[in-house]
């Protein structure tokens, strides 16, 4: 004990003396001669302490922006931090469903890479004084320290922190909760908070497993897509942007949303409804693209009503100029009215692999139609929308997912009954699953479900019968009408041709009669 004693004790004396020197150093030597003996102490100290240290603060800039490489670090440490930080923090993300954690302020851990060891820690400073700002860094000050053997400088610099980055980044899209946009009106864009796209959170639960489609096309498609997410290196190789066209086509009710909403839940991407209509002129379309993010699918649905681009918004504007004058409130009445959009083929060309499409990456352009055949040639070619993907009538292979999915059962004898029908009828997907949906929990009403879809099935069937006989009847009347018109053309032309003859014969008749010879 008594050891101990004196032991604290001379620690203690040696503290005071060492303070007491520090003192009497800041009091009585110059400012310079301080500054010089500090720069060379550091540099000693250097020589002795053989590790790095790296900084990265939450917020940089003048305007003091969020940093992305804080951002990425903080998701890549996350996984190490609930494995071996003793304190930690949880950050709630995907909607409240899910925790995210990661180490505690003045918190260390340790992380290989590549037999390499390097130490993380978290900081922040805290302002003594109160003060208001716009800036949150203003409050609190957060970073990352890294620390590092000076040896390993090359390394940590170029391959660790490019792998933290990127592996940063990857978690924080796995994390996110994705969200569905449409576009404001142009109007609406300026202002305090004003944004060229609104959102909400995008929670639809359509999947490839539960899409009604042939098994094999819907496998092609997965294939295309994970080809394309996987593709960066391979489109910067070929000198392309980074990005892919849908074409999706067939006719109502055939599941050409519910495509796209696969498609976004398979490849876990936000995605963009874009409203041509509410598009002013070019240039606020290219500002709209220009606002997407990466790892996005831009729609347009129904392409072929969203906007007139063949060419017919310029005849009526021509006609519109050869109107009859109009008094001043009544012509102001109708511009009102009338205020089309000025979005041009040539625009929207541009828009979808124009050279402002290559800013930013990852992104998937889809359209739909009911009527592909009404679309330019030019809009739709290959290197525009590379993939036509045809959203046809229900058969069998997708009738099978249909009752699945409602009914949860795979096999039943009244499948080959409807299996024939639908091969033979055209019913779309969601006319089938209406007949699919369960009206209560009767054990019996699987079955029933199943009756109602052949009844369904048969009418359609004897209606597509009627409408066929139909039209062949209004077809053969048609040619019928076509033929008596032509033979009544032909009569009344021969009958023509014989009162010219007549005709003829009369006034030579007369000629000779007279004497009259030329």
């Amino acid at each position: 004990m008594m050891m101990k004693g004196d032991m604290w004790s001379n620690l203690g004396s040696t503290m005071a003396a060492i303070m007491f020197m520090y003192a009497m150093f800041r009091q009585y030597f110059p400012p310079q001669l301080q500054d010089y003996i500090f720069r060379y102490s550091k540099k000693l100290s250097n020589l002795m302490y053989p590790y790095i240290h790296v900084t990265f603060d939450e917020f940089t800039g003048e305007r003091m922006k969020r940093s992305e490489a804080f951002s990425a670090i903080q998701n890549y440490l996350s996984g190490k931090s609930s494995a071996f930080a003793k304190r930690l923090k949880a950050d709630v993300v995907k909607d409240s469903q899910s925790l995210v954690l990661s180490m505690d302020y003045d918190e260390e851990i340790t992380d290989e890479f590549k037999g390499v060891k390097v130490w993380w820690a978290a900081r922040r400073n805290i302002p003594k004084a109160q003060q208001f700002s716009i800036y949150p860094s203003s409050d609190e000050k957060r970073y990352y320290i890294l620390k590092f053997h000076k040896r390993d400088r090359e390394f940590i610099t170029g391959t660790y922190l490019i792998h933290v980055l990127k592996q940063g980044k990857a978690i924080a899209a796995d994390n996110r909760q994705r969200k569905l946009y449409s576009n404001n009106p142009g109007q609406s864009w300026s202002g305090y908070r004003s944004t060229k796209w609104s959102h909400v959170v995008f929670e639809h639960p359509a999947t490839f497993d539960t899409l009604a489609m042939d098994a094999k096309k819907k496998e092609e498609i997965k294939k295309d897509l994970i080809k394309f997410s996987k593709g960066k290196e391979y489109y910067a190789k070929i000198g392309k942007a980074w990005k892919r066209g849908y074409l999706l086509y067939g006719p109502p009710g055939t599941g050409k949303s519910t495509m796209i909403a696969a498609m976004a839940n398979f490849l876990n991407y936000d995605v963009y409804d874009l409203e041509l209509t509410t598009v002013k002129n070019n240039i606020e379309l290219r500002r709209l693209l220009i606002e997407t993010s990466n790892k996005s699918i831009i729609v347009i649905e129904d392409i072929d009503c969203s906007l007139d681009l063949t060419g017919q918004r310029e005849k009526k504007k021509k006609k519109d100029e050869n109107e009859e004058e109009m008094d001043p409130i009544s012509k102001k009445a109708k511009e009102e009215e009338q205020k089309d959009s000025e979005v041009t083929l040539s625009g929207l060309l541009n828009f979808i692999d124009g050279l402002w499409s290559a800013c930013g990456g990852e992104r998937i352009i889809v359209f739909t139609t009911n009527y592909v055949e009404k679309l330019d040639p030019a809009l739709i070619r290959r290197g525009r929308m590379d993939k036509h993907i045809e959203m046809s009538y229900c058969r069998f292979e997708a009738f099978k997912v249909l009752a699945k999915n409602y009914l949860d059962i795979e096999l039943h004898p009244l499948f080959g009954e409807i299996s024939s029908l639908l091969e033979e009828t055209d019913m779309t997907p969601a006319d089938v699953a209406e007949n699919l949906m369960l009206k209560s929990d009767d054990d019996e009403e699987d079955e029933t479900c199943l009756k109602n879809l052949i009844e369904a099935l048969k009418d359609a069937k004897e209606e597509a019968r009627k409408k066929a006989e139909e039209e062949a009847r209004l077809k053969a009347e048609k040619e019928e009408k076509e033929k008596e018109q032509a033979e009544k053309e032909e009569k009344e032309k021969e009958q023509s041709v014989r009162e010219d003859v007549k005709e003829d014969a009369t006034a030579a008749k007369e000629v000779k009669e007279n004497g009259v010879i030329h």
